[in-house]
Parts: structure tokens; sequence; C-alpha cells
């Protein structure tokens, strides 16, 4: 992410201040990366706001929210896919109407789409597949084989792209700016594809020849792909999924909490709202007592000294302040029925306080 930023400002593709469009809640990075001075985008959130019925939050992104897309003004577009913390795919009638967009209102939108859960939603499709010449398509094995030190990632542009489309209609003075900057690794620097700029910004350009992953690296990312193709492969990703689907299963049967019936849930994370799960098994009045009485992260700081299980508040992912994730890659299943249990004991010394309070 911090190449592809840093090369489409150096590039003129996006300048400081340009108005980019989040959709949230979303790993933190990507809400903190656009705030740097480097390049103060103008973020518009498009937000994760619809329920599935009352108190039960389907992280989905309503039409109006999608609509947002629409407006010209905004050049790029950066999502995680399947979403987090809320670890949803996105829905078909999403990627539709991004597409319809596209087609219309947007043509030049770029898509950055980070796709790294994937694996964990069977029939998973990218909206990279939608829309390839829009999206620029970030994949790490990073989740799928528990790698994440390692750095094995990649970055895919289609050949025919909108952000080369752009490179060609910038301003001569532009195009001459650039062609001394990439003049050392092309006698014609101006053909140059944005992919290979951004390989090459990744090393300063000078050291252009050495970007890019190791040759350890390279083969240990070929090894993780040829697996992936074979039968055992195939069965690992199916055991994977499962043993996130059991650790889900458990924290909500400790918890005792409700989430939406999603096909398209990974199962990574999951983010629990606890203000609409308050009002899900109380009624409102007990969601108020709540915002009332306490701030946000009182319930994660009381579990923590109660129990010693540290959980993240939702609302640095931009998501509910009163929500919180779940990793459910972690620990052994059978911890996170303890977690459940922990957040439903947690939720039962406030309803009694909420009682309490309504007696005197």
């Amino acid at each position: 992410m911090c190449y592809i930023f840093d090369s489409l400002l150096k590039n003129g593709i996006l300048h400081k201040g340009d108005k980019i469009a989040l959709m949230v809640p979303v790993f933190t990075p990507y809400i903190e990366i656009p705030e740097l001075d480097t390049y103060e985008f103008d973020v518009v959130q498009v937000q994760a706001s619809s329920f599935a019925e009352a108190g039960v939050r389907e992280w989905r992104y309503p039409t109006e929210e999608v609509a947002k897309l629409a407006d010209p003004a905004v050049k790029l577009v950066c999502l995680v896919n399947p979403s987090n913390p809320p670890s949803l795919a996105l829905s078909q009638r999403v990627a539709d109407q991004i597409k319809s967009i596209v087609a219309t209102d947007n043509p030049g939108l770029i898509i950055v789409t980070d796709d790294v859960y994937g694996t964990f939603v069977n029939h998973f499709r990218s909206i990279a597949a939608d829309l390839p010449r829009n999206t620029l398509l970030v994949y790490s094995y990073s989740k799928h084989y528990g790698c994440t030190g390692h750095r094995l990632g990649v970055i895919g542009l289609h050949r025919d792209n909108v952000i080369d489309d752009a490179l060609a209609a910038l301003p001569q003075a532009d195009k001459d700016r650039l062609a001394k900057r990439y003049g050392s690794l092309s006698l014609d620097p101006g053909s140059i594809r944005f992919i290979d700029r951004l390989v090459a910004d990744s090393r300063q350009v000078a050291l252009n020849h050495t970007a890019g992953l190791s040759l350890p690296q390279q083969a240990q990312l070929t090894l993780f792909s040829l697996f992936a193709m074979l039968p055992e492969g195939k069965a690992y990703k199916a055991k994977v999924q499962a043993v996130v689907k059991q650790r889900l299963d458990l924290l909500l049967e400790g918890s005792g909490m409700k989430i939406s019936d999603d096909p398209q849930r990974a199962g990574y994370y999951v983010e629990l709202d606890l203000l609409a799960e308050a009002e899900r098994t109380s009624g409102p009045g007990f969601a108020a007592f709540l915002q009332q009485n306490y701030e946000p992260t009182e319930p994660l700081f009381r579990l923590a000294e109660q129990t010693g299980v540290v959980l993240l508040n939702g609302g640095g992912f931009d998501g509910p302040q009163w929500s919180v994730r779940v990793s459910l890659a972690n620990l052994d299943d059978l911890d996170y029925l303890k977690i459940g249990h922990h957040l439903k004991t947690i939720f039962d010394d406030y309803r009694a306080e909420w009682q309490a309070a309504g007696s005197r």
C-alpha cells in the first residue's frame, strides 16, 4: 500500500489533497496513511452501516453509501475484500453497483483491493475480475499460510488499465519531469508502464535492479502457489476455513451473541457491536444506559483487568465506537469459548448495574 500511494503521487496520478474513498471499517493503516502530511487526502468514508435485523449488524454497504463513488472528484477507492474486521466478502450487489458507476459516472476511478482474506470464502470473486482496467490487486500469503513476517505478496495490474491511460494524458511538463526521473531505466522512459515505475520507485529508481522479492522469497512464494494447486493444498484450504468457523461458533456459543448468517463470511475476524447486542437482548434502555455512563472502551478495559483477555476496539478501524474486533486466527479453539464466556460475564455485570440503577 505504501508503494502504491507513493508511486501514484510521484507520477502525478494523485495529488496532495485529492479526494479518495475508504470502504470502512477497514485495517487501520488504510485510515492513517492518507492522513500523513505527504498526502493529506480528502477522505470519503463508504460505511458498512446496514442491519440484518434489529440489533444485528449486517456489515454490508447500503446503496446510498456506495453511491458516493459516483462523484468524479473521487479519484481512488481502497477496500479490503473480504473486509477487515467484519470479515465479509463484497456482495455481488455492491460489485454490480461499482461496475455501473465506473461505466457511467466515474470511469477513471482507481480501485485498490486488498484480497488477502479471499481464500477463506468459497467461490470468492475479486472486484478485479469485474473491473480489471480500474483495479490494482494486492494479495499476500500472510494469512492463508500464517507467514506474515515473510512479507510474501504481489501487486497485480491488468496490461490495459486506466492508470497507464492517465499517464499518457499527463501534461507535457509532467511527462518531461517523469522522463528525467526514469531516464536511467530506458531510452524511452515515457513508455514505462505504471507497474514497472512502481517497482523502480520502491528502490528509489537507482536501485531498480535490486527491487522486488529476494530469490529465497520468490522460491517460497512459488512453493506456496504450487502447493495451493495440489489436492493437499485444496484440503488445507478447506481445513483452515473449518478451523476459523469452529472458533467463531465457539465464541458465539460462549457469549450468547448473534451475528448475521452470511455465506460470504470469511470468519478470520469478527466485529461485534456491543451496543447493538445490548439493545437486542435487553432493549434500548440498556443501550442508552451504557452510552450515558461509560466510555466505549470501558468494557475492553474491564475485560482485560478481570480476565486478561485483550480485544481491539472497533472504533480504531473507523467502525462503531462500541464494537470490538476478535481475531479467530491466533488461539486454540476452546480459548474462544472462554473468551465468549468472559464477554457474557462482563455484559451480565453491566446489565446488573443497569437494573440496580433503575431500582434506585
